[in-house]
């Protein structure tokens, strides 16, 4: 987490770390994440945390001379080559940056979850995480407005001799659908023509290999998902890289997840990991869910528990720092129950889903996610609808063919659950938050929750966030629902298709 603020005088300019706490000054080398200038460029100041998954190629392409070792040191060439269209155009991977330019008096910030603020006489701070700006004390306006970071887009800010600053532009960079700017520097043939079925199968293996293949930047990693555990493991194997894999899974006793993961950790040899929760151990975590998360939205606190808790666990028993995971496959591909009740499933309600992700599903740990590489997912949603919506009642379908005979995936591993079959997460939450929220809490709920207010119980998650963060309802713009059914409750457990499946 890195929180920064300009501060400044007509002839001074100065950068401070600000924390939850209070204003702790430093130099700009010391903020945390890799923050520095470089003597061939003195007039750029960088803050940046990320990987850049191409920086090697592009280096190469263009001929840079490093002068240290970190993929960030791109970031200064690219920007001195061709100013910001040409640094975000080329860039492929998972980052933040904050860079500072002195000579042209202008700041330049995108990209990750960040979020932003602005007081009222013009001075901007920004972080990674909303909870860093809510308590700032330098600033004299009794309340900060925290706005999230629109993903897929940078801003450029005019800098005032006494550190003020002023939006000069705020750029949508990339469109989910669009093949990436960056694929003219790898390797493959053109994405989009050609569609029939085994072309498209064929496509979607290349394509998601080297998805894998681009996040290969750290020597200690877990794993989550079968798909991308296998895929992973072969070309580590193929790399002869010696350390083994660890896999990890977390459930409640007797869950569906649970063996399904042993079996796959068996199958493809891997370290495996499991980890149990109870309930009373999943309730006690929420509070520090939707703290952590910020965020008040009902599936995304349901689902974050087990992710909260599989993390804490990665965090105190091994020294893994990078996980692959399958997070986004679920949107991107149309894997959730509620996609069978799809008639006429429109490009806008998929690219509506894309584009909010990251309210939705806020992640720990260093995540990688090969599902929404740029190559993969473009290509992904220029398939017809035909292909990517569940044929024969099988979400996922044309992933599973692609890579059905590849000894990759075990065919018998269908299920999706981390909860206990006797007795689900879903249905432990529901009883917890009905004992929670009375129907007086309910009925004054448009009064006490003007913005989101919320028609289920799930007013209790509202409370929590309130608690924590008064006033900040609008860090979600809405709670997530599928707007083609018609639900009152986001959980797939609500709906006909999901009963029908398990009663069967």
């Amino acid at each position: 987490v890195w929180h920064l603020a300009l501060f400044g005088s007509d002839d001074c300019l100065s950068v401070q770390c600000l924390n939850a706490m209070g204003p702790d000054a430093f130099c700009f080398e010391n903020v945390s994440g890799y923050t520095n200038s470089l003597k061939k460029y003195p007039y750029l100041w960088l803050c940046y945390s990320g990987e850049i998954y191409n920086h090697k190629k592009i280096q190469q392409h263009f001929e840079f001379e490093y002068q240290t070792k970190m993929d960030g040191e791109l970031i200064f060439h690219l920007y001195d080559k061709g100013g910001n269209e040409q640094t975000i155009c080329v860039l492929d991977g998972v980052f933040a940056i904050f860079l500072l330019d002195t000579a042209n008096k202008k700041v330049f910030l995108g990209f990750r979850p960040l979020f932003k603020a602005m007081t009222e006489d013009r001075f901007l701070a920004v972080c990674s995480e909303a909870k860093g700006l809510v308590t700032l004390k330098h600033f004299k306006a009794p309340f900060l407005k925290v706005e999230p970071f629109l993903p897929g887009h940078y801003e450029v800010f005019d800098l005032k001799p006494n550190g003020q600053v002023a939006s000069v532009v705020m750029v949508k960079y990339h469109h989910c659908r669009d093949e990436p700017p960056h694929a003219l520097y790898y390797n493959v043939e053109k994405l989009f023509p050609g569609f029939e079925t085994e072309t498209v199968k064929n496509k979607l293996w290349i394509l998601f290999n080297d998805a894998i293949k681009r996040r290969l930047m750290t020597d200690r990693l877990g794993l989550g998902l079968q798909l991308v555990a296998a895929t992973l493991l072969k070309q580590l194997k193929e790399a002869q890289v010696q350390y083994p894999l660890q896999t990890f899974v977390i459930g409640m006793e007797d869950s569906p997840d649970l063996l399904a993961a042993r079996k796959v950790g068996n199958h493809i040899g891997s370290e495996h990991h499991e980890v149990l929760f109870n309930s009373e151990e999943g309730i006690q975590a929420l509070d520090e869910v939707i703290f952590s998360l910020e965020t008040y939205n009902i599936t995304t606190a349901h689902a974050s528990v087990s992710m909260y808790l599989i993390s804490k666990y990665i965090q105190k028993n091994t020294d893994s720092v990078v996980i692959f995971s399958g997070e986004g496959s679920e949107e991107l591909i149309q894997g959730y129950i509620y996609f069978h009740n799809v008639s006429t499933l429109k490009w806008r309600d998929i690219r509506a889903i894309l584009r909010k992700i990251f309210l939705f599903s806020p992640l720990s740990l260093e995540l990688r996610v090969p599902f929404l590489d740029h190559h993969f997912s473009s290509y992904y949603l220029y398939l017809s609808t035909e292909m990517r919506i569940p044929k024969n009642e099988i979400e996922k379908h044309l992933l599973r063919e692609t890579f059905e005979d590849s000894n990759l995936i075990l065919k018998e591993i269908l299920c999706d659950g981390i909860t206990s079959v006797k007795n689900s997460w879903f249905k432990i939450l529901q009883k917890y938050v009905e004992h929670q929220v009375d129907d007086a809490m309910m009925a004054n709920a448009a009064q006490k929750f003007p913005f989101n207010t919320p028609k289920t119980k799930g007013y209790y998650y509202h409370q929590i966030l309130e608690h924590h963060f008064p006033g900040q309802a609008d860090w979600l713009s809405h709670y997530w629902m599928p707007k083609w059914i018609d639900a009152t409750d986001p959980s797939a457990h609500t709906l006909t298709h999901y009963k029908s499946a398990a009663k069967a």
